[in-house]
């Protein structure tokens, strides 16, 4: 059985409240769990304290017994110091969409010469050779 600790979405429709819960992963999102530890209201301001309760002892626990965080957990987790996330980098995200297609097009174009280049220098080996 995979665990995992992930939000389960509680509250009315376009206010949301996210309970953070243990379990199974083949579970659905609202369904059955094992053991809620914590909650999140994405409704309040960040600054405020109740906008995110978490009980990191048991998280640890959980995650000791092998489960697995989801990324918003992770986050999280993170942001608590109890455990690392690797860093998402995505450059071309910000870079306007035109400007990505020039980019590609010119990738594209400097693959294609290093091929064709590559081709006539194994042709000119080849016939050294011979």
């Amino acid at each position: 059985m995979s665990l995992r600790i992930r939000m389960a979405r509680a509250g009315t429709k376009k206010r949301p409240f996210y309970h953070i819960v243990v379990a199974d992963s083949r579970s659905p999102r609202d369904g059955r769990f094992i053991e809620r530890i914590g909650y999140f209201n994405p409704l309040l301001p960040k600054d405020q304290a109740d906008r995110l309760k978490f009980d990191l002892d048991k998280a640890k626990a959980w995650i000791a017994k092998g489960a697995t965080p989801s990324d918003r957990i992770l986050r999280f987790l993170d942001q608590a110091g109890v455990q690392k996330r690797e860093a998402q980098n995505n450059p071309e995200k910000a870079i306007p969409r035109k400007e990505r297609k020039v980019i590609a097009e010119a990738k594209a174009k400097e693959a294609a010469e290093l091929k064709a280049k590559a081709v006539a220098k194994a042709k000119a080996a080849a016939a050294a050779a011979s």
